[in-house]
């Protein structure tokens, strides 16, 4: 999807440019993964409202889906690589500790002329990047910016762990950021984080505390774990009260709002905070059923694929949340291309 696009003037806004997404080609059904977690497929439909995800290839990790995304939205955009002046890539499961996926994904996208760095926010990454962005934006009016989410989670699945296996899946979305005139555009962003809450999903080794060993992979430090009745929790308390306070500090109400675009935990879940939300005249655009939980990717593969709807000038709130545990939304003005 692309939208409109002008020489920065004074006054404008940071707006989204354009996106594009990409997913692995092997779908995974539910009938595959209850087999491997020895329950049936129904159980996972029935909890999670998930019937399929995609699983990378074995030659593919978290950088080569991303630059699959980032070339689909540099095609919509019509900007060539060489154009742009920075890239983002919000991952935690990239290529491998060093270097950083964004440099990787820098050269295979030959854009040389871009800084480029790697954030760790986990299902809010994307949000946090927009945010980023953002203030990169205020001192250069006149940079391009890629935004990448990706993440390669069937990796560090745990199929001895129904409840959370069942969830995961791998994919990864883009995003051009740049200068658009007034008044489109992000309206306003809202970054939450609670670090006491930081044992609600995890993975424990394979860093410093707990560097990779014999014990580290016998015991399944590697894999993610999840407290699914916590995370649900502290979804439903304080996702709700970040986006009506976002909406309201950009003097608009949450019936104004038409366009949900959430992160996709699972589909019991967002189904709760759709209810929640108290966005009564808004769209919840969803992914889940076909592509799971991509981490991060989530908001940004679900943002590619809902543009298509977006009319000029929609309001379209974006909010992602998990791990760290971490709430960003961001909502934006859209423009779509004259």
């Amino acid at each position: 999807m692309t939208v409109r696009m002008s020489a920065p003037t004074i006054g404008n806004a940071v707006g989204i440019l354009s996106t594009g997404s990409y997913v692995p080609k092997e779908e995974i059904s539910n009938e595959e993964v209850a087999e491997r977690v020895g329950v049936d497929s129904e159980w996972i439909e029935r909890k999670t409202q998930i019937i399929s995800r995609r699983y990378a290839a074995p030659t593919e990790a978290a950088s080569d889906l991303a630059t699959k995304a980032a070339r689909r939205a540099l095609d919509a955009a019509g900007v060539p690589a060489e154009a742009l002046d920075y890239i983002i890539v919000s991952t935690g499961t990239g290529d491998s500790p060093q270097p950083p996926t964004a440099y990787l994904v820098q050269d295979a996208l030959d854009a040389h002329n871009a800084a480029c760095l790697d954030i760790s926010a986990a299902c809010s990454g994307f949000v946090y990047g927009m945010e980023l962005a953002r203030g990169l934006l205020v001192s250069r009016p006149d940079a391009l910016i890629l935004i990448v989410a990706a993440e390669v989670y069937s990796r560090f699945a745990d199929f001895s762990d129904r409840r959370t296996s069942v969830l995961l899946g791998d994919g990864a979305g883009a995003a051009i950021v740049g200068s658009v005139p007034a008044p489109y555009g992000l309206l306003g962003v809202e970054l939450v984080s609670r670090g006491d809450a930081h044992a609600l999903i995890r993975i424990e080794a394979g860093g410093s505390r707990m560097p990779a060993s014999r014990d580290t992979v016998e015991t399944g430090g590697h894999y993610v774990k999840m407290n699914g009745r916590g995370v649900s929790e502290f979804v439903l308390e304080h996702v709700p009260p970040v986006l009506e306070r976002l909406v309201e500090r950009a003097g608009l109400r949450l019936d104004q709002v038409r366009h949900f675009v959430p992160h996709q935990p699972n589909g019991v879940l967002l189904s709760r905070l759709s209810d929640a939300s108290g966005l009564v005249n808004a769209r919840t655009h969803r992914t889940v059923e076909r592509y799971a939980n991509m981490g991060s990717a989530s908001v940004a593969v679900t943002l590619d694929e809902a543009s298509t709807d977006f009319r000029d000038g929609d309001l379209v709130l974006i909010a992602g949340f998990g791990g760290g545990m971490a709430v960003g939304a961001c909502l934006v003005r859209w423009a779509v291309a004259a």
